[in-house]
């Protein structure tokens, strides 16, 4: 469908979750869940009014794809075909140029009270990717949380990396406070480090001794004012971390904890990479869903991923789709409530 059709909105809802989608970008606008007081609050950020979406897109909530996070030069290569991009990140691509699936309007294949799936058809060519893509994703509430099925098929080779882009903070949208203080844990022993333009070195780097590493938890803010040079390249994190554990197989990727509230957010994928991104950049904004503007750092995404510029490194682990295949990445967010971090973290 063309991006100036009218933006529907769906909610799904089950036990004390509830979920408001938008057909444009596939996108979770709000996200209720229960906190330590037994109120539910909005912990996804997004626009107040509809036109910021296409207007200002931020990627708030939404399926970025074809190919979530960069591609750098905005070019890469297949069967030694060469296919330029649109480059609007500097002289990249970030997630996939301004036409991406985040300012494409969905259609509603499949709905009930607990879930929806939007349908999106992505013709040969579309941004400069080679062939037709059939895309499919599937929100469901469940009784932790919500799950995301992404499903896609080709009729050419292709790359394909699709991702859920929501900033959570576990305070409430609402709550005007950043993520410094919430406490994060991630099963990664290396990132992929990058260069100037944010495009990965192809080297994997090891966390340790670094302010990367989060295998033990610790709040987002607490080296965030490290002397790194990546930190400083990202003006905070903006990394893709290389989680443990086979990728296909769905496990727990990274656990979010805010003391306040006592909100529990596990992220669990199937996917071999996880971008942590801390909001940065979004000071300054149009409204959000609850009247405020956010403040940098108001939010935090964790994009479950293959690995930024994989078309362009050999090493990292393949985006390639063919036809006959089937693209597959399974997600989830689950909640729980903790008394401390200690319990959060167990």
């Amino acid at each position: 469908m063309s991006g100036a059709a009218a933006i529907g909105t769906i909610e799904i809802a089950r036990g004390g979750y509830r979920a408001e989608l938008l057909t444009l970008g596939a996108a979770l606008r709000k996200l209720e869940v229960p906190g330590r007081d037994g109120k539910s609050a909005n912990v996804v950020l997004g626009y107040r009014e509809l036109d910021e979406y296409r207007a200002h897109p931020r990627f708030y909530g939404v399926i970025a794809g074809r190919y979530a996070n960069r591609i750098g030069g905005a070019r890469f290569s297949l069967d030694g075909m060469e296919y330029r991009l649109p480059a609007n990140n500097g002289a990249n691509s970030l997630h996939s140029g301004p036409g991406g699936f985040d300012v494409q309007n969905w259609t509603v294949a499949a709905r009930d009270a607990h879930s929806v799936t939007f349908a999106l058809m992505s013709p040969d060519g579309d941004n400069g990717f080679p062939g037709n893509l059939h895309v499919r994703a599937r929100y469901a509430i469940e009784a932790d949380g919500l799950s995301i099925s992404l499903r896609a098929t080709t009729d050419r080779a292709t790359v394909v990396n699709l991702t859920n882009h929501a900033y959570f903070n576990l305070a409430g949208e609402s709550s005007g406070a950043t993520v410094l203080d919430h406490v994060l844990q991630i099963p990664a022993s290396q990132i992929t480090p990058v260069d100037a333009a944010l495009i990965p070195t192809g080297e994997l780097r090891s966390v340790d001794g670094t302010p990367f590493d989060f295998r033990t938890p610790k709040t987002i803010g607490r080296d965030m004012d490290a002397a790194d040079p990546q930190l400083g390249l990202g003006h905070g994190y903006d990394h893709n971390f290389v989680l443990v554990g086979a990728a296909g197989t769905i496990r727990r990727i990274a656990t979010l904890f805010d003391p306040g509230s006592g909100r529990v957010m596990e992220v669990h994928s199937t996917e071999p990479g996880v971008q942590l991104y801390t909001g940065n950049h979004l000071a300054g904004g149009a409204p959000g869903t609850g009247g405020g503007s956010y403040p940098a750092r108001g939010g935090l995404c964790l994009e479950p991923q293959k690995f930024p510029d994989s078309p362009n490194k050999p090493n990292f682990p393949t985006a390639r789709l063919d036809p006959g295949q089937e693209y597959r990445h399974d997600m989830a967010f689950r909640f729980r409530i903790a008394s401390d971090a200690a319990g959060a973290m167990g």
